[in-house]
């Protein structure tokens, strides 16, 4: 039996065809289409026309590459892009009805223990206590747990691209007074959750994204041509001497450095600051790169439930279904608020 799981992102339209006929999915296909969404994004992430029409016609493409392999319909879904735009519910109901693929807008909630789940199966139990970080373009995905599904999950607005449109937008490289004000906002971004990690001591905490993968590579960790097998790891330590290189070259010339791509060479002294700050208030020393993410946590989803009936919660949004998706739970797309506890849902 075959999967496939299409991912809309910030700068690549993905497509991932698996092997599901036992407990792990294994990939026999992958395609992408680099479209760079959040470049083009309007003030308000408004998704102009024209970069609409780009989307659907690579979300067309990717539903005929999939049936070539077998997969009718993939699991699609889109990440903060199109879930933070204004007009998503346009984005959507013209995906669908152009491409005849139905786009699901997940929560932040939910990717986040979707990916925690495809970090756990990765690791396995001998990981103990876990905590997973992955930065995306628009938003940054902590979570913690102990079984198979994390104990808390949230999703806080501390993408690389979001805070370098917001924080360096017409400064490359950007002054270091940028780079402090950016460094203050995320510790008061994260200062509650990360209050709740170290009380929670978690034995091993594990990174996800090629925002992650990219800041591994240069901090030493093997190249991708080594195989998903290989152990890469990274440490605060390696991990600051990373954020004063990049902090002092302009993109074009961070796109020289090991591992930084020129589609992520504009975005990663952001993502770079997010990851070290964040190791630093949550007393991490070293991190695990896991190659598995969201994707593969939709796929051990549907494998370990067997059913899709979770899937179903997240169907197409118009205009007026979205209050009734927000019914469902907060995004958690917004700073945090009260105490740790209301913050995190540790009473949940």
């Amino acid at each position: 039996m075959r999967m496939g799981v299409l991912d809309v992102g910030s700068n690549t339209v993905r497509l991932v065809i698996a092997e599901t006929s036992g407990a792990v999915p294994l990939p026999v296909h992958t395609a992408k289409r680099r479209l760079r969404l959040s470049a083009h994004v309007e003030r308000g992430l408004h998704l102009p026309p024209e970069q609409v029409d780009r989307l659907v016609e690579a979300v067309a493409d990717a539903r005929d590459e999939g049936r070539r392999w077998g997969v009718e319909q993939p699991f699609a879904f889109a990440t903060a892009i199109v879930r933070d735009a204004p007009n998503r519910a346009e984005v959507l109901g013209r995906v669908a009805a152009e491409a005849g693929v139905p786009l699901h807008v997940l929560p932040g909630e939910v990717e986040a223990e979707l990916t925690f789940l495809a970090a756990r199966r990765w690791m396995g139990w001998r990981a103990g206590p876990l905590a997973l970080l992955d930065i995306g373009g628009g938003s940054f995905e902590v979570a913690f747990g102990r079984s198979r599904l994390p104990d808390f999950a949230i999703a806080l607005p501390l993408g690389a691209n979001r805070l370098t449109r917001d924080f360096f937008r017409g400064q490359d490289p950007p002054s270091p007074q940028r780079t402090r004000l950016l460094r203050r906002h995320v510790r008061h971004q994260l200062r509650d959750v990360a209050a709740r990690i170290r009380w929670e001591a978690p034995r091993t905490v594990v990174v996800t994204s090629r925002m992650f993968q990219q800041l591994g590579r240069l901090c030493g960790a093997a190249p991708g041509r080594s195989g998903p097998f290989t152990p890469r790891t990274m440490t605060r330590v390696d991990l600051g001497r990373a954020v004063d290189r990049l902090a002092a070259l302009p993109a074009a010339e961070r796109a020289l450095l090991p591992g930084i791509s020129l589609a992520r060479a504009g975005q990663s002294l952001a993502g770079a600051i997010v990851a070290h700050t964040t190791m630093k208030l949550m007393g991490i020393d070293e991190v695990t790169i896991c190659p598995w993410a969201l994707r593969e946590g939709v796929m051990l989803r549907c494998i370990e439930d067997g059913s899709s009936d979770w899937w179903d919660a997240y169907g197409l949004e118009t205009q007026e279904t979205r209050p009734a998706q927000a019914a469902r739970g907060p995004l958690l797309l917004h700073p945090l608020r009260g105490t740790a506890a209301e913050a995190v849902g540790a009473e949940r």
